[in-house]
């Protein structure tokens, strides 16, 4: 099969690999139809996460039709069209019971965090994932569900993560009716937050970040206020002055290690792996959001120390709340106000491209040309 291939930092390449095998009875081979790029692929493509190794095929957003099935699969049949979580979790351990899916205890050698992750780095379990023409499913029977007849494959792909992790982001919130709700961040996480938090009742929505044609589409797809923060001299006294000089009462903070930063985070972040990238987005949150107030986390991290100001939080008495995305737990909802009409996750969708071209849709999206927002891959299989 044709598969994209790590090379290092800013090196990617397609390349001829074995089609995946069948390695356990709960296993599937999905031929991949729809796959995406994620903001966090780029941590992994900026040389940002530890133990990104050479030869891993990234990918965790995917959909596709099941080619072949492992002896003890029950669920799923040849030629079934399935949407799969970007989570691997078994279902029945301690996690899992609780709908933890994303910590899953039995799926990952490095448990002690984050369960397993598909296409992602080595502490995430060291899964292949789906930019290629095939995948292989652990636990079959568990994450992967079939798509709905009446839901389009690019929505139902947004699901697999971007939309999912946006919705959760905004739940995790614990968002009041009639609540100030900032967003750092205006990729497609921060747009499906900034969307979500008005289904949660939030009063206003304020999205940031720096690249006009992002909150232009924040201010079309969302319908928030925006700010770009580099037409201020200092964005925490702005957010204070456009909040009653309180804060807002839930920040999300959709941005993660590839905030931009000074020299010298950049430098102990994606040079010398002394922190988990730049923590300015983290720091913005705490400084705007008002004493008592949530911050909410779904930007990636490295899971190495960040000069986060952890006393201020504190001092301020704030609530975080952070995790990866148990995906599946958010669909039924998200199916309700798809099939509603309240969400339409492909209109954020700027860019398909051809799985061969895809070190070129890698450049496109981290450099920000084109007004790239998601861009989707299209596997050449047939």
């Amino acid at each position: 099969m044709r598969a994209m291939v790590y090379r290092g930092p800013y090196r990617i390449r397609v390349e001829e690999k074995d089609v995946p095998a069948i390695e356990h009875p709960n296993d599937a081979i999905v031929r991949v139809a729809l796959a995406a790029i994620c903001g966090s692929d780029l941590h992994l493509y900026h040389g940002l996460m530890p133990d990104t190794r050479v030869g891993t095929t990234f990918g965790h957003e995917f959909i596709g039709v099941v080619e072949q099935v492992g002896s003890s699969v029950e669920n799923l049949q040849v030629g079934d069209r399935v949407m799969v979580p970007f989570n691997v979790y078994c279902g029945s351990c301690f996690f899992c019971a609780r709908g933890l899916y994303s910590n899953c205890h039995n799926v990952n050698p490095n448990a002690t965090a984050v369960g397993g992750i598909y296409g992602y780095s080595h502490t995430t379990g060291g899964y292949h994932g789906g930019q290629a023409e095939y995948v292989r499913v652990p636990f079959a029977d568990v994450g992967p569900q079939k798509i709905p007849e009446w839901i389009d494959d690019e929505d139902a792909l947004l699901m697999t993560d971007a939309l999912s992790t946006g919705y959760f982001g905004a739940q995790l919130g614990d968002i009041e009716e009639g609540d100030v709700v900032m967003v750092l961040g205006a990729g497609p996480v921060g747009l499906f937050a900034a969307k979500s938090a008005w289904l949660m009742g939030a009063g206003r929505v304020i999205v940031v970040d720096h690249l006009e044609y992002r909150l232009e589409k924040a201010r079309t797809f969302a319908h928030a206020e925006t700010v770009n923060f580099t037409e201020h001299d200092d964005l925490i006294v702005h957010m204070k002055r456009t909040t009653d000089h309180l804060g807002a009462d839930v920040v999300i903070d959709c941005v993660g290690a590839e905030a931009d930063g000074s020299f010298f985070q950049h430098l102990t972040g994606s040079r010398l792996k002394l922190q988990g990238g730049s923590p300015i987005a983290l720091n913005w949150a705490i400084d705007s959001v008002r004493k008592g107030g949530t911050i909410s986390v779904m930007g990636a991290y490295g899971p190495v120390f960040s000069a986060v100001k952890f006393g201020d939080a504190v001092n301020k008495g704030l609530t975080l709340r952070m995790n990866q995305c148990p995906v599946k737990r958010q669909w039924p909802r998200l199916f309700e106000h798809i099939r509603n009409g309240y969400l339409k996750p492909n209109d954020i969708v700027t860019h398909r491209i051809p799985l061969e071209h895809i070190a070129e849709g890698y450049h496109i999206f981290s450099a920000k040309l084109d007004g790239c927002i998601k861009p989707l891959i299209v596997p050449s299989a047939s």
